[in-house]
């Protein structure tokens, strides 16, 4: 049996008739999904729609081509509408093979989906691997799926939604993403600038976390538990890698700093059996330590992206970060000092209980972090994070009108900062802040120092007219 997997591309860069690549990292869980089953006897064959530029026609004549028996779409919000359109033009073709739903907007949102579009028919919830297994070798066996955890399906003109399937315990089992599957180049991009010229790609060393921020889809999905792979099973992969040409890597863990021993001791490895790698990661400022950073630096990080959030006491409450501006100033002068290339923060503005003067206090706390990288979003409210059931439970909205994309919280409530003035905003202080002579002036003294960041520029340099637009496309926002 034959499974093809499409990770959509976002919705906007298909619906106005936009085809380009936007891909900033490989779909590490497709891939995933690719290599178990490929190791239990299935043929698999993928296509990273967001990394080519295809039309949503060309994407189903693909289909046609590879002519798989079943077909697996991984959906998120951001291609929550864009998924239908190519299964819908694939069910016209193909109306008998069977299309699958997967990813966190589909888990949120299952009996949705199935209710509206009937070219879907079957949604997998939660974690995939096991269930896509168990599920595919029904369908190959012509078994029924009624009893499969973690799928919803159509039955007798209604939907059925099995119990959840327990997480996956031992995350060292699963065989490695298949990244050979997509041929395609990938460019980690931060405020419009390739910070991973070489051969790139994205690793998972851990899944889940602990905390409960309620913007996060994180905590549903995972039940609060945090589960790492062993060092020897990360250190055997990032030596496959190596061998493969990789030379820089984005650990997108949801919480990579959260056990420091680890780090230590997987720096500590990577140092001593030479492994050539740069890497980029993301921690949280209550985690920080000088002498782990340390430890980062020596063995090849570059890269550090703090979740700050927000410069307001009150909005990180309300998110229930768990931190204080403070813990994110300290942070930022350890890893300042540790040695990290480039230091990067990001921050969510647009919270129910937040002020112009909020806003305006988290931005100037951003100039005085004085970040290498600030990265600045509008809080989106979707299903799977607290903010929604929280508005939800209150019937401030309409779920019917606002599931598939979600909404800003000025769409919903009254007498709050819109995200068109949030947007303007930080519009003006981009402008400011990247433009400033100080700033400029201590990215130039930065970069003089760094081969890592002279190795930017000068991929930077080799396309400046894309770079250049990426940095003003970034900035207006």
């Amino acid at each position: 049996m034959k499974i093809s997997f499409i990770n959509p591309a976002p919705n906007e860069t298909r619906l106005e008739g936009e085809n380009m690549n936007v891909a900033a990292c490989p779909p590490l869980g497709i891939l995933y999904l690719a290599s178990t089953l490929g190791a239990n006897g299935f043929e698999v064959s993928v296509l990273d729609h967001a990394a080519e530029g295809m039309s949503i026609k060309e994407v189903a004549d693909w289909v046609v081509k590879e002519d798989p028996d079943v077909l697996g779409l991984s959906v998120l919000v951001t291609s929550s509408l864009i998924a239908p359109k190519i299964a819908e033009e694939v069910k016209k073709i193909k109306p008998d093979m069977p299309i699958v739903f997967g990813n966190h907007h589909a888990t949120f949102n299952a009996e949705r989906i199935l209710r509206k579009y009937p070219f879907v028919d079957i949604v997998v919830r939660g974690e995939g691997e096991h269930t896509c297994l168990e599920l595919l070798n029904c369908l190959k066996e012509g078994r029924s799926i009624k009893d499969v955890l973690g799928i919803s399906f159509r039955h007798d003109g209604g939907v059925v939604s099995n119990p959840d399937r327990p997480l996956i315990k031992d995350i060292d089992a699963l065989p490695f993403p298949q990244r050979d599957l997509i041929d395609a180049e990938y460019h980690n991009t931060t405020v419009g600038i390739d910070v991973a010229p070489k051969k790139f790609t994205s690793f998972l060393s851990s899944r889940g976390c602990v905390f409960n921020c309620r913007f996060c889809g994180c905590t549903s999905i995972a039940k609060n538990r945090w589960r790492a792979r062993s060092i020897e099973n990360i250190m055997d992969e990032l030596h496959l890698l190596a061998s493969e040409g990789y030379e820089q890597i984005f650990f997108v863990d949801d919480n990579f700093t959260l056990n420091h021993k680890r780090v230590v001791d997987l720096c500590r490895r990577m140092r001593e059996e030479k492994l050539d790698i740069e890497w980029f990661c993301e921690g949280r400022v209550d985690q920080a330590s000088y002498d782990t950073f340390r430890e980062m630096v020596k063995a090849g990080c570059r890269i550090m992206y703090f979740g700050i959030e927000s410069g307001a006491q009150k909005v990180l409450d309300y998110y229930d970060k768990r931190i204080t501006p403070e813990q994110s100033k300290e942070a930022v002068e350890k890893a300042r000092k540790a040695g990290f290339d480039v230091i990067a923060g990001s921050f969510i503005l647009g919270a129910p209980n937040e002020t112009k003067a909020d806003i305006q206090e988290t931005l100037g706390f951003i100039k005085r972090l004085n970040l290498d990288v600030p990265q600045i979003n509008i809080l989106s409210v979707v299903p799977g994070n607290a903010i929604w059931d929280e508005l939800k439970e209150k019937q401030m909205f309409d779920e019917d009108k606002y599931w598939e994309r979600g909404f800003w919280i000025s769409d919903v409530c009254p007498n709050v900062v819109t995200a068109d003035e949030v947007r303007m905003m930080v519009r003006d202080f981009y402008r400011s802040y990247i433009w400033s002579t100080k700033y400029i002036a201590k990215q130039v003294w930065l970069t003089m120092k760094s081969q890592y960041r002279l190795n930017v520029l000068y991929n930077s340099l080799k396309t400046v007219n894309k770079t250049i637009n990426n940095i003003s496309n970034y900035i207006t926002l």
